[in-house]
């Protein structure tokens, strides 16, 4: 009888445990949170987050775009930390592809194809700030909290396979069902828009590694001319309607609109390393980009004159660009154009890659030698790609609608003559001066100029790799008046990660978290 009560009490006990866990199975589902999310929603969320660098951020300060002239709302010094990773979107972008294949989608699909080339953006975005990166076991986070680092040239190794197989995998599915939107995209219409992406962007990976062409193992030079020489396998970007772009407007709103007009348009001015260079070339993006300072025109000079154009150094004390600032009718350097920039919610797209690097890409290698080619065609291309941004004439002369000042009630208009191929092009300090290291210096000063207020650090890591064009430093920029190679890695990975962050650091910069150590990448 004992045995039987004991057996009857384990059943009991049995059941009560089986009915337990049936209950904590119920209640821990959320019916308000669901279990799967559909690819589409993940991608556009991905695709959003390619735009995180966006215009007139603290990244434009130290591209040496503009500067802030009132301390309480920023600065542009160089005292950098532990940078912005970006491992939650590609948890998402693994997360993409999985829900891809719960709906029953082939293994190759558009989500998985555009996968790689998103893998592939923010580990370049990554690692040419930071170096070495967790790698292999990096998005395995439950299973491998601490993962380990790859090596920055492993990375970049990488990099180049995931672009090469997105294309190959676009390629594959072009040619089996066609050339269909993926849903979810809101930058192209058509899967060939990635494909050209992918092969654009892969020309910007591959002229990054220029400081590497001498290694064997990396085929930089085959692998830019094969894309170059082939390019019904490597499709390319053909003009700027191609570009992957952001393209603003009344919600998803330009980070500079009417909103913040009063708020902040007088605290921030034009920079010296961008504003003089242009006017020294009497360049018109002179005019769509800035506005005269105001000291000048109070000297009698008027908005169409270019040398009532100036920029502050990006080094100079924040307090005595803030006293030259003061005045509103006395200022002594150039404002952000208003006009342009505050007088409506989608001024311009925010360009992520682009047709006018792709061109100054092209001319930087042959000038270099990596293929043959015209390199003054690609040049001339570039420039008149960033010039056709602004709406400036470059086909025929024209004029440049200068319009100043921007106010509520309305502005004045200034038809100031331009004329790209008698006037603009033939000046010494433009035209292109031949494959040697003159020429080199322009396409790679036209490529920054190209650059303003988009492709996020794009300025930043071509002046890093090159020294064009000369950064300006001292009290304002920080750092000891220098430009610091990298940012720190992120404070928890010091407490998260320790081991592996430790080895990580003594590999590359024996043991300091330095920002002005040298990566892999530039050395």
């Amino acid at each position: 009888m004992k045995q039987v009560k004991l057996f009857f009490c384990a059943w009991v006990i049995l059941l009560s445990s089986v009915s337990c866990s049936k209950k904590y199975d119920e209640y821990r589902q959320n019916p308000n949170r669901p279990e799967n999310t559909p690819p589409s929603l993940i991608f556009t969320a991905v695709a959003n987050d390619l735009n995180m660098d966006r215009p007139w951020s603290l990244v434009s300060r130290w591209n040496q775009f503009d500067i802030c002239n009132y301390n309480y709302y920023g600065d542009q010094r160089y005292d950098w930390t532990g940078a912005t990773w970006n491992f939650i979107t590609l948890n998402n972008v693994q997360r993409m592809e999985q829900e891809a294949k719960r709906i029953g989608l082939a293994d190759v699909n558009g989500y998985t194809a555009v996968a790689k080339f998103f893998k592939a953006f923010f580990y370049y975005r990554m690692s040419s700030l930071n170096g070495d990166l967790p790698l292999e076991e990096a998005l395995k986070s439950i299973e491998t909290p601490s993962p380990v680092y790859g090596g920055q040239k492993q990375i970049f190794q990488q990099i180049l396979q995931w672009l090469d197989e997105a294309n190959t995998d676009i390629e594959s599915l072009l040619s089996k069902t066609g050339d269909a939107k993926v849903e979810g995209d809101f930058y192209f219409d058509k899967l060939s828009g990635w494909r050209k992406t992918v092969n654009t962007f892969r020309l910007r990976v591959l002229i990054s590694l220029s400081r590497k062409e001498s290694e064997a193992d990396l085929k930089i030079k085959q692998q830019f001319n094969d894309i170059i020489s082939n390019k019904s396998k490597y499709p390319i970007f053909e003009n700027a309607s191609d570009n992957l772009q952001f393209i603003y407007n009344n919600i998803n709103k330009y980070p500079s609109n009417p909103d913040n007009l009063g708020l902040d348009a007088t605290r921030y001015n034009m920079s010296a390393t961008y504003l003089n260079a242009l006017v020294a070339l009497k360049d018109p993006r002179v005019f769509i980009t800035a506005e005269p300072a105001t000291a000048q025109l109070k000297a009698g000079k008027t908005p169409a004159d270019i040398t009532a154009y100036n920029g502050a150094s990006s080094g100079e004390d924040l307090a005595d660009m803030s006293s030259k600032m003061s005045t509103v009718n006395d200022a002594a350097y150039s404002l952000r154009s208003r006009s342009r920039y505050y007088s409506g919610y989608a001024p311009e797209p925010g360009i992520i890659v682009g047709y006018a690097e792709m061109c100054f890409n092209i001319a930087e290698a042959i000038n270099r030698g990596w293929i043959t080619g015209d390199a003054e065609s690609w040049y001339k291309k570039g420039i008149k790609a960033s010039l056709a941004f602004y709406g400036i004439p470059v086909d025929a002369p024209g004029n440049v609608n200068k319009i100043y000042p921007y106010n509520a009630t309305g502005s004045t208009t200034y038809n100031i003559g331009f004329d790209f191929d008698n006037v603009y092009y033939p000046q010494s300090s433009v035209k292109y001066a031949g494959n040697n290291a003159t020429g080199l210096n322009q396409i790679l000063r036209q490529k920054y100029f190209a650059f303003f207020q988009n492709s996020g650090w794009e300025a930043y890591y071509n002046q890093r790799r090159t020294g064009v064009p000369v950064f300006l430093t001292g009290t304002g920029t920080g750092n000891s008046g220098r430009i610091p190679k990298r940012f720190q890695y992120p404070a928890n990975e010091q407490t998260t990660n320790n081991n592996n962050w430790k080895q990580a650091v003594q590999s590359q910069f024996g043991s300091n978290d330095d920002i002005n150590a040298e990566m892999w990448l530039i050395k």
